[in-house]
């Protein structure tokens, strides 16, 4: 090693994590054309410091691998989260004044021009029928169509029902469905993206430019969190491609994205095929790799797949009319050696599809399973046997669920089946594999609170409330592997770890998330954020 030996960027400091497994001490990283070239002891950093284009000392902050979330909707999301937000708002009385505020100050003609929320959790509906009597009164004759938190479905005003032309009687694909009242009119329920579209296509949308100013500050902000790369679980939007190739030729993408697109019950003829030829797309910062699946939707919306029926009879079938048909493009990606992970949340959907995949012949593509929001020991033992890898949200559980059972999710699932609520802990006992995510837009995507969560089990700005078993906690090193290694692990492949070689893709906090409490850990300041050795957030100055 001489003085000559060129590098773009050196970053000293007193705590040096290189991965999940290792403790923090003091070192340095040097990186060059976008690698690791070097790690080591605090007094072999000046020799490769002499030939640094850039040197940072970040002082006590922590150097650790890249954050990375697992499940991200970037595109889609930006149709989602428009307009009013309305979460964290779980009583009727707050969600109506919301909206009337909302109303009130949003320039608009009454009947002819739209008001659009998002967030919308069902505790607002507090024990009563999902119905759009919710907007009497403070929303009379308005055009109105917001989605439910976890964007599965959505509410319209009766206006908006009948601009769309609505009458409950639509044949809709998959467990779709419009909801009615007892006297079969539409109540304004729409469960599921080909409900929800009923109205939806008749919402204006935003404009190519302002979808990509939205997603290149999305991006940003993503990385400002502490945040190097996602996965994005979908292609649902027609120019999402596009998109970030927009945003790339203004400048870098905040993040890099791997996608995988979706394949929902009734696709079209041909679609497989020309999933499997996008496969290894890319631009500079986002490439698309990997296919997402959905068996069923969601308990909160009585959409998810069950063994028993839920507290109001719903949540009995697949998203698949045909589930055998979602075992036929499990098979056709597999024997193209396409990794996939599968949108399962019912118990009994999570165990269809980790049979399906421990029945696949071998092959080298890692398949994976999503949510898994309930989850009795005979169905882990199904997860273990299928070698299949996990991916969990820790704050769908702690944002959307609470200890006393009180929230809606709970209520529809009876005690005995809450009590199994998103077993993180069991999960990575039994030896399986678990990376961490926000999905976003459905919770926030800030890697610090989530981290912070899946040790506490209750929201970090809630010391009030009681953690929801708190025995599936996730340990501070299990947590750090799931936004590192484990998610490398879920996709087939090695990374999250600080060593020679391998990309810089570098999150420095300023604290050690091994060794703070996790109230600090939220709290903690994010100092740099490199992707691929490129500065993406930099807060140093």
């Amino acid at each position: 090693m001489t003085t000559e030996t060129a590098v773009d960027l050196v970053i000293r400091t007193t705590s040096l994590l290189p991965s999940a497994d290792a403790d923090a001490a003091p070192g340095f990283v040097a990186v060059a054309d976008g690698v690791i070239v070097a790690l080591g002891e605090p007094d072999e950093a000046d020799a490769w410091a002499a030939g640094a284009a850039r040197v940072i000392d970040v002082g006590g902050a922590t150097v650790m691998p890249g954050l990375i979330d697992a499940h991200i909707h970037p595109t889609l999301g930006g149709s989602i989260a428009r307009g009013l937000d309305l979460s964290g708002i779980q009583t009727r009385a707050g969600v109506r004044e919301a909206l009337a505020a909302h109303a009130a100050t949003t320039p608009h003609a009454v009947g002819e021009d739209w008001l659009v929320g998002w967030g919308l959790d069902p505790a607002c509906f507090e024990g009563a029928s999902f119905d759009n009597a919710l907007f009497d009164g403070v929303l009379d004759d308005e055009l109105v169509y917001v989605t439910l938190f976890d964007g599965h479905a959505a509410l319209a005003s009766e206006a908006a029902l009948r601009l769309a032309g609505v009458t409950g009687r639509e044949e809709l694909e998959g467990a779709s469905r419009v909801g009615l009242r007892a006297d079969g009119s539409p109540s304004g329920m729409l469960f599921e993206m080909p409900a929800s579209d009923l109205v939806m296509r008749h919402v204006p949308a935003p404009t190519f430019d302002e979808r990509v100013d939205a997603l290149e500050a999305l991006l940003h902000g993503m990385a400002a969190s502490g945040l190097v790369a996602g996965q994005m679980l979908d292609l649902e939007m027609d120019d999402s491609i596009a998109l970030f190739e927009a945003v790339e030729a203004r400048g870098d993408l905040g993040i890099r994205v791997r996608i995988s697109p979706w394949v929902m019950p009734g696709f079209a003829e041909g679609r497989l095929e020309e999933l499997l030829a996008l496969q290894g797309r890319q631009g500079r910062s986002w490439h698309v790799q990997g296919i997402k699946l959905m068996i069923d939707g969601t308990i909160d919306n009585g959409t998810a797949w069950l063994f028993e029926p839920d507290s109001q009879g719903e949540s009995t079938e697949s998203l698949w009319l045909h589930p055998e048909e979602y075992v036929r493009v499990l098979e056709f990606f597999h024997g193209h050696d396409v990794p996939t992970t599968t949108h399962a949340i019912g118990d009994k959907g999570v165990s269809f599809v980790a049979n399906a995949i421990a029945a696949l012949p071998d092959g080298s593509a890692q398949h994976r399973i999503e949510h898994i929001e309930t989850l009795p020991d005979t169905v882990l033992a199904e997860i273990v046997a299928s070698g299949a890898a996990t991916s969990l949200q820790p704050t769908h559980c702690t944002l959307y669920s609470k200890a006393d059972h009180s929230d809606n999710w709970s209520q529809r699932l009876g005690d005995e089946r809450a009590d199994l609520a998103w077993r993180t802990g069991s999960l990575r006992d039994a030896g399986v594999i678990v990376a961490l995510g926000s999905d976003w837009p459905i919770a926030p995507y800030d890697p610090r609170s989530i981290i912070a969560d899946a040790r506490l089990r209750r929201p970090v700005s809630r010391p009030d409330l009681a953690a929801n078993h708190a025995e599936e906690a996730l340990t501070a090193r299990r947590t750090l592997d799931g936004y590192t290694s484990e998610w490398w692990r879920s996709v087939g492949e090695a990374g999250g770890r600080l060593e020679v070689g391998a990309r810089a893709d570098i999150t420095v906090l300023g604290a050690d998330p091994l060794t703070a409490a996790p109230e600090e850990v939220a709290a903690a300041s994010v100092v740099l954020t490199l992707v691929d050795g490129r500065v993406s957030a930099d807060f140093t100055a």
